[in-house]
């Protein structure tokens, strides 16, 4: 009599937790419930590329200033960041201020006068 008192209430119980767990997967199968997860998924993924985005950003700023420093391209502090620098002048080569004069330094080079 306790044997089968046992496996009926044995077999209920998995009736009911079967039950209970095909329900859950049921719920989380309805439409509403997938959009609410794929919205959820989709929010989640953009704050990672926005972190992503932001570690990137401050990579380069880092590395845009250890190259900065290196090659002494430091701006001044009244400057604004957003402008770019003055241009810069090439210095004068001697003779070669002028473009139109001939010099030792600078010549022509014609391809007819080869032949």
């Amino acid at each position: 009599m306790f044997r089968r008192t046992f496996w009926f209430t044995a077999g209920a119980a998995a009736g009911v937790w079967a039950t209970t767990k095909v329900n859950r997967k049921l719920k989380q199968l309805t439409p509403e419930s997938l959009a609410a997860q794929a919205a959820d998924k989709a929010i989640e993924t953009g704050h990672r590329l926005k972190d992503f985005a932001l570690d990137v950003r401050a990579g380069m700023l880092q590395r845009e200033a250890e190259l900065g420093s290196a090659l002494g391209l430091d701006a001044p502090a009244d400057q604004d960041p957003r402008e770019l620098p003055a241009p810069r002048r090439r210095p004068a080569l001697g003779p070669l201020a002028d473009p139109g004069t001939t010099t030792p330094y600078s010549f022509s080079y014609n391809r007819n006068e080869d032949h």
